[in-house]
């Protein structure tokens, strides 16, 4: 369950819950400083579905395959530290991700789009093509990794 509230397009507040583990974080949780990074990053996925572009950037960046369930579950496993990267390309409504993102960026996590714009809510249209949460130290890599697999995102 996701509750994100977004003000001027920006997402500014969130709780996600996860029922299958009891557990919801918050905007306003305390979160502990971030482990070292493991020697390679592991990128949580699609159990059934994983995008040909997200493989290609894992391969491409070195990065461990986690396959996880939903857009919440994946994005909470970066926030405490049971992954480095959630990268999304198959598309999602701006329900499924702003409170993720709202959670994550509390975290002191990057959020951005694949071509590392800014996401943006409240709009006519809903959908979100892509997203990207991430370690801020693997953003560079994993945006740079994304740009020279698929041009049409930078």
């Amino acid at each position: 369950m996701h509750i994100g509230l977004a003000i001027d397009g920006a997402p500014v507040t969130g709780a996600v819950a996860l029922p299958a583990v009891q557990r919801v974080f918050a905007t306003d949780d305390a979160f502990a400083s971030p482990q070292p990074a493991p020697a390679r990053p592991r990128m949580v996925v699609s159990r059934t579905r994983a995008h040909p572009l997200v493989l290609r950037v894992a391969a491409a960046i070195g990065a461990d395959l986690v396959p996880m369930g939903s857009a919440g579950a994946k994005a909470m496993a970066v926030v405490q530290g049971d992954a480095e990267i959630y990268l999304h390309t198959g598309g999602q409504y701006e329900w499924d991700n702003c409170a993720p993102v709202a959670v994550a960026q509390a975290a002191g996590l990057h959020a951005s789009r694949i071509d590392g714009s800014p996401l943006r809510y409240n709009c006519q249209n809903p959908l979100l093509p892509d997203l990207l949460i991430c370690r801020p130290e693997y953003a560079r890599p994993v945006l740079a990794a994304v740009a020279a697999e698929n041009p049409a995102s930078g």
